[in-house]
């Protein structure tokens, strides 16, 4: 009854998950049981390449919370992303041992490299899978949490707020770029071998990352479905279209900004987490401010306050780039920005909205006949 109540007159979302639901079951079947000789055949690059996009998805679907529904325009959500994904990279590192090109049990190969006598204390407990899954989600969050207590506390809202988020991401990109911080520097976290034992190469364990990722994606959605659907998130649309007449009436305005903005970072954390080990790295770059820039633009030509449009925007976005780039990449960004600009100008309620305003369209002749 509750996912009932949830997803209640939402038809898009229930299509998206309908859509989820077939995806993950027909994907792994094209992979494994559909010979590779066969034109049904899914190859294992296409499965990685789908998963990415779900994780892309469940980014978005926390992107567009904040900004759709909270009115928050975050340039940084790309830093919550990266450090759930080094946090579920160090794990993957801690699980390599003495397979290394070093041979060392204890210390990763880089740290071997740059001549480190002992693991520093914050690399400890991520030889535990349940400790790295915590911190996916802690890490984050609890950025979150003390960069929103600062910045709401202190009022800081419209385009400043958007200024100081992108500040964010760049400082942590600088800082995870050096090597005495202990990431990997310039290269990253790299040369995984198994996650909870399977080993990372095989189709099997392709194919459960990608289930991981579209189950993360459902239950992220939902997850955000009913916060939005809840009072507190009526309360939070409410300070998107009107903060002081909001505070005026004596809700904690601070409050409702914090615990969504911190939720919706830990969302972010879980897409990073899921994207590391299908990758197969995390690095600095993660954290380029043009990434979260990027992040606005799906949810954009999506269609912002739908959540189900942020993931058709991250999809479609993601799927052009990776053909665009391989045919023409000098010619993506400067494709991506008129994209944008078209959107903004013309489908400001970006696909959904396109196709809301078609059905409303058909429907009006329909009615005059009757």
């Amino acid at each position: 009854m509750g996912l009932v109540r949830t997803l209640k007159g939402d038809t898009g979302g229930q299509v998206m998950l309908l859509l989820l639901a077939l995806v993950a079951a027909v994907v792994p079947i094209l992979n494994l049981w559909v010979p590779e000789s066969s034109p049904w055949h899914l190859s294992t690059y296409t499965v990685i390449l789908l998963g990415k996009y779900l994780t892309y998805a469940l980014l978005a679907v926390a992107v567009d919370l904040v900004w759709g529904y909270l009115g928050i325009l975050s340039l940084g959500h790309g830093a919550f992303f990266a450090l759930g994904g080094y946090a579920m990279g160090m794990y993957l590192m801690r699980q390599i041992g003495d397979r290394g090109v070093y041979g060392n049990p204890e210390l990763p190969d880089f740290m071997v490299f740059l001549n480190w006598s002992e693991l520093p204390w914050f690399w400890y407990g991520f030889d535990q899978f349940w400790f790295a899954a915590l911190m996916v989600i802690l890490v984050p969050g609890l950025l979150a949490f003390v960069f929103g207590w600062l910045a709401f506390r202190s009022r800081v809202t419209g385009v400043y707020l958007s200024i100081i988020t992108q500040a964010l991401t760049y400082a942590l990109m600088l800082a995870f770029f050096r090597n005495e911080m202990g990431f990997g520097g310039n290269n990253g976290l790299t040369d995984f071998k198994d996650i909870l034992g399977f080993d990372l190469q095989h189709d099997n364990t392709r194919i459960g990352l990608f289930l991981a990722s579209t189950v993360a994606l459902a239950l992220g959605y939902l997850a955000c479905r009913f916060v939005v659907n809840s009072r507190l998130g009526r309360v939070a649309v409410a300070i998107r279209d009107a903060e002081s007449r909001v505070r005026f009436l004596g809700y904690r305005v601070e409050s409702v900004k914090l615990w969504i903005f911190s939720f919706s970072a830990a969302l972010a954390g879980v897409a990073g987490a899921l994207y590391v080990p299908q990758v197969g790295i995390i690095n600095p770059g993660e954290f380029a401010p043009l990434n979260s820039i990027e992040l606005v633009i799906w949810v954009a030509i999506g269609g912002r306050a739908t959540l189900y449009g942020a993931v058709l925007g991250a999809i479609l976005v993601n799927y052009a780039k990776t053909y665009f780039t391989g045919v023409i990449p000098e010619a993506w960004l400067f494709a991506l920005g008129g994209l944008f600009v078209v959107v903004t100008l013309f489908l400001p309620r970006g696909i959904v909205g396109l196709f809301a305003r078609f059905r409303r369209s058909t429907a009006k002749p329909a009615e005059t006949t009757a």
